[in-house]
């Protein structure tokens, strides 16, 4: 035996197969199937944990994902993980897990004063308090909070495990594995639609495996669902998934599933994921998540060895163990009198049976008296006494005017609360689906469902164990259909000897005797709210259930009020004078229960964080010593330092080279969309502001994009390949925006026009060659191409080959030189770069990277979209009004760019500024007022939004957006810096370098 409370021949662990694990540095030994909490109560503890707040003495309560208290933390340094549910933790040999929230140790810990400190705790404390005096926040009461804060430590060291995300799809997704996602699964599966099954727990049944008591189908309960999950794991459509938790349901069905592989594991294969995110999308969805019972709420109702009646029935039949020699149960409905007569069978002493009810007169009522068990109607219990365990409870008569009386005092070391059942609704709610309430239950179920949901069984408010599977049946089968699926034969599984489900329930505080003005009955145990907290929120004027919710905490803890919303609602439906359906119910938020940060991270970590696109001659730049930078997902070279140079002086001497001899730039990045078709044209015309019917074959035009509210979005080259078909550029970070902005307005807008769309981004590899000898260093490369200025002017495109490499060449430029885009197939661009290199570098040729590239088109005054821009800045705005077509009948945001306020004169408008003192390089983002000394606030006329020094001109320059900027050319304006005097500029003509624009053309 593994402890003094295991009870022998009952429960599914493995008594063959011991196990040792480590809490709170002992050794504590169970068997293989236990979990932490299961195998702790075999040892006879109760104490887990400490409580947020208080600091009270915490025991289990549930025995499921429900659990509120006993949260632990689990593994070794980076395999730390923080607040674990022991009553999940399956154990397993070298498993170490500590208690939480303590200090110096659980059974010991100074922080339970504040449980004496309570009144000066009550709910919305920290919006009265630390106020004064004003100089305590930061050296003491932020200080002293963030050491109190949370619970349990994290690991500071990098995981040293990996985790997986996998799609799927399904006809039928089934939601729980309990009776009713047992018939669900298989009515679905036999009709041969494909069928996801998933639950949380190692093994399929739910309450079934708890259950000793019914009979199916002339099977007890755990061997029926024996052969149910065999008929299901023989079915080739069938996919059956345990230790799965469904916890976010995202739109159109799409579910998340979090699978735990090898936490159970004591030596898993390293090659094993920790854990994996389905992401399923399901045809149809079947939602069999059960119902939880409720506690009780009670003076001292969190004390250890107070639990669930279905907890203490679980620990029983799943892992035989006992809570207790001794218990005291205190019930609102039938279903705890089962519970009473099986532990007084394994050897528990029953002190007596609490019930809330006048007049309890079910059949099982009558077998726990016949069995001799003291059963005290109109019982209320009072208070329970004790510290690391309950030790006595006060039981109290309730009269008909629910006046309670004098109480009695009964010895035990448990108590089982039953207030009765919750259904499950959160899966519904993340679907957005509405709720109703039922006033014969009390509680609120599943009502309309905006996905393709169904829920079935518990988790709509049938509990007859032969309700719950033939509803979950009929659930299966009609998703099934639904989906599509065949006609089977529907599973009619009959039960025998099962407790009917008798009327009951309470939900909100126990009456008790007195105020109890310092009494704590706890509602949210995680949070330590108490009935209280909630009656202080409605005295102090909250309403709303979500108002009630945030002021006192309740339900915002990570159990996501599972044991509290009810009684909470059922505290504020009293006090607010108001049926609970006119107080609400608070919104359930993914996720169902915590999820890992590791499993949503999955493969995205270190190198695959982001996605890592590397240009076709990142190669080359990384040998030539290329200091890098990200720029959307790509990595492109910032800049090639040569013999020690810092940024600057590489910069100035690749721009330098680019306006003498030659540069070579890898613009492979830039987006590049196909648009072919009969009707090509005309989408270019709709799609762009400026026009395309007549542009040429051979022939490049600038295009800028706008959004239909008339603001620039995106800018590039466009070239017409032939009259049905244009190359398409568009800027390195705006490739898939485009794109999809095309491919939304081809399909729901124009869907007349006979076009396709398609990204080139990948197909083809972009070297520019920039600079007066650009010409000299790529004709002799071409096959049988004039490239002379005359035959390829700029603004021009050729098709060819280059050393027989298939060629599209574009006679564009990007810093005012004359200028050749050579695109050519990705994968073969490195031979073309190395020719062009070879044969450049006598002439001088020098490679440069991004940041010389901003520098050269800021000389130019040529625009960013994304720098100059900044989503409300107009064509007009950024200098390019002459683009904006006046014939065309329509385009995207011809309309807003004729609105008054679109064009009004004030509006930034993009300028130059010169600094007074030539070496001043203004920050970026620098605010730009009329007056150097104005007091603050003061309202800014515009600011800078690219400045660089510029080796051409031998000074710094900069680039800004000024409020009617080209109408005040020479005026004076200041930027003010953050610990220096305000910098003296001057408004000029945004193009600094060669205002003519002779250079380009060779």
């Amino acid at each position: 035996m593994s402890g003094a409370f295991r009870v022998s021949g009952r429960g599914r662990v493995d008594t063959a197969r011991p196990v040792s694990f480590r809490f709170d540095g002992r050794t504590i030994r169970g068997y293989e199937g236990d979990t932490v909490a299961s195998a702790l109560l075999a040892q006879g503890q109760h104490l887990m944990g400490r409580s947020f707040k208080y600091h009270r003495p915490r025991g289990p309560i549930s025995a499921g994902s429900d659990e509120p208290n006993a949260l632990i933390g689990v593994g070794e340094g980076a395999r730390h993980t923080p607040n674990l549910r022991a009553t999940q933790v399956e154990i397993h040999k070298g498993l170490v897990t500590v208690s939480q929230n303590r200090g110096p140790r659980l059974n010991f810990d100074v922080g339970a004063i504040n449980t004496w400190l309570a009144p000066l705790f009550p709910a919305g404390f920290y919006y009265k308090t630390f106020m004064w005096p004003r100089g305590f926040w930061d050296k003491v009461y932020e200080p002293v909070i963030r050491r109190a804060a949370g619970l349990g430590k994290v690991a500071t060291a990098p995981d040293p495990d990996h985790y997986a995300l996998h799609y799927a799809h399904c006809d039928v997704l089934v939601i729980g594995g309990g009776p009713a996602g047992l018939t669900a699964a298989l009515a679905a599966g036999r009709t041969g639609a494909r069928v996801i099954l998933c639950d949380e727990t190692p093994e399929l049944g739910g309450t079934l495996l708890s259950d000793a008591h019914s009979r199916i189908d002339g099977l007890s309960a755990a061997e029926w669902v024996a052969k149910a999950g065999a008929e299901l794991k023989a079915l080739p459509n069938v996919q059956v998934m345990t230790r799965c938790t469904a916890f976010n349901y995202g739109p159109h069905n799409m579910v998340a599933l979090n699978q735990r592989l090898t936490e159970h594991l004591a030596t898993p294969d390293p090659a094993m994921p920790r854990e994996r995110i389905w992401q399923v999308r399901a045809a149809e969805v079947v939602v069999t998540a059960g119902a939880l019972e409720r506690p009780l709420v009670f003076e001292g109702n969190d004390r250890p060895g107070i639990l669930l009646a279905t907890a203490a029935r679980t620990y029983l039949n799943r892992y035989g163990v006992l809570p207790g020699k001794c218990a005291v149960i205190v019930t609102a409905d039938d279903s705890a009198y089962r519970v009473a007569i099986e532990l007084a069978e394994a050897g528990v002493r029953i002190a007596a049976i609490a019930d809330l009810r006048a007049n309890p007169d079910a059949p099982v009522v009558a077998e726990a008296k016949a069995r001799g068990i003291v059963v005290l109607p109109s019982t209320t219990i009072q208070k329970a006494n004790g510290n690391l365990r309950v030790r006595s409870v006060e039981l109290a008569p309730v009269a008909d005017n629910g006046r309670v009386g004098k109480g009695q005092r009964f010895v035990c070391d448990c108590v089982l609360m039953a207030g009765g059942f919750t259904p499950s609704l959160h899966i519904h709610s993340q679907a957005r689906g509405t709720m109703r309430f039922d006033e014969v239950l009390g509680v609120y179920l599943p009502d309309r469902s905006v996905e393709r949901l169904r829920s079935a069984g518990s988790c709509r408010g049938l509990f007859a164990l032969q309700d719950v599977l033939d509803d979950g049946a009929a659930a299966g089968l009609a998703a099934a259909k639904a989906a599509g699926g065949g006609d089977a034969e529907r599973p009619a599984p009959r039960v025998t000897d099962a407790d009917a489900p008798g009327a009951g329930g309470f939900a909100g505080a126990l009456p008790r005797r007195g105020l109890g003005s310092l009494a704590l009955a706890f509602v949210d145990f995680q949070n330590d709210v108490t009935a209280k907290d909630v009656k202080l929120a409605v005295r102090e004027g909250f309403q709303s259930i979500e108002h009630i919710k945030r002021y006192t905490t309740t339900g915002m803890a990570t159990d996501q009020g599972k044991s509290s919303n009810v009684n909470a609602l059922g505290i504020a439906s009293k006090e607010l004078g108001r049926a609970p359906q006119r107080v609400g119910l608070t919104t359930f938020r993914p996720p169902y229960t915590p999820v890992t940060f590791g499993a949503f991270a999955a493969h995205a970590r270190g190198d695959q964080f982001d996605p890592l696109r590397l240009a076709p001659a990142d190669g080359w730049a990384r040998a030539q010593g290329a200091v890098f930078e990200d720029v959307g997902l790509w990595r492109r070279a910032r800049y090639f330092p040569r013999g020690g140079e810092d940024m600057h002086a590489a910069v100035t001497r690749e721009c330098s080279a680019v306006r003498t001899a030659a540069g070579i730039f890898d613009a492979s990045t830039l987006g590049k969309i196909e648009v072919v078709g009969p009707d090509a044209a005309e989408f270019m015309n709709r799609f762009y502001i400026n026009a395309w019917t007549k542009l040429g074959v051979g022939k490049c035009r600038y295009g800028l994009v706008c959004r239909d509210n008339g603001f620039v979005y995106d800018d590039g080259v466009v070239g017409r390949i032939a009259a049905d078909r244009f190359h398409v550029t568009t800027t390195t970070g705006g490739a898939a925006g485009v794109l999809n902005m095309m491919e939304d307005y081809l399909q729901t807008e124009w869907a007349d026009l006979d076009v396709w769309l398609t990204s080139i981004t990948e197909e083809w590899g972009v070297i520019a060659l920039q600079g007066p000898k650009a010409r000299e260093i790529l004709a002799p490369l071409v096959d049988g191409m004039d490239i002379s200025a005359e035959a390829l002017p700029h603004m021009g495109l050729k098709e060819g080959t280059i050393g027989g490499v298939p060629m599209r060449l574009f006679r564009v430029s990007f810093t005012g030189e004359v200028g050749f885009e050579i695109n050519v197939p990705s994968g073969r661009m490195g031979a073309v770069w190395e020719r062009i290199w070879a044969a450049g570098s006598p002439h001088g040729l020098t490679p440069y990277g991004t940041e010389a590239m901003h520098v050269l088109r800021a000389e130019k005054g040529y625009l960013i979209v994304g720098q100059e821009t900044d989503g409300t800045m107009t064509p007009g705005d950024v200098g390019c009004g002459w683009a904006v077509s006046k014939a065309k009948p329509d385009f995207i945001g011809k309309r807003a760019l004729a609105l008054p306020a679109l064009n009004a004169p004030d509006r930034p408008q993009m300028v130059g500024l010169l600094t007074d003192d030539p070496r001043t390089v203004l920050e970026e983002g620098m605010q730009l007022v009329r007056t150097p000394e104005a007091p603050a606030p003061v309202s800014a006329d515009g600011h800078v939004t690219s400045s660089y020094y510029s080796p051409a001109l031998g000074r710094s320059i900069a680039i800004a957006m000024i409020k009617g900027g080209r109408d005040r050319m020479g005026e004076t304006l200041y930027a003010p810096a953050i610990d220096g005097a305000a910098i003296k500029v001057s408004i000029v003509n945004p193009v600094f370098y060669d205002t003519e624009g002779v250079r380009v053309n060779g």
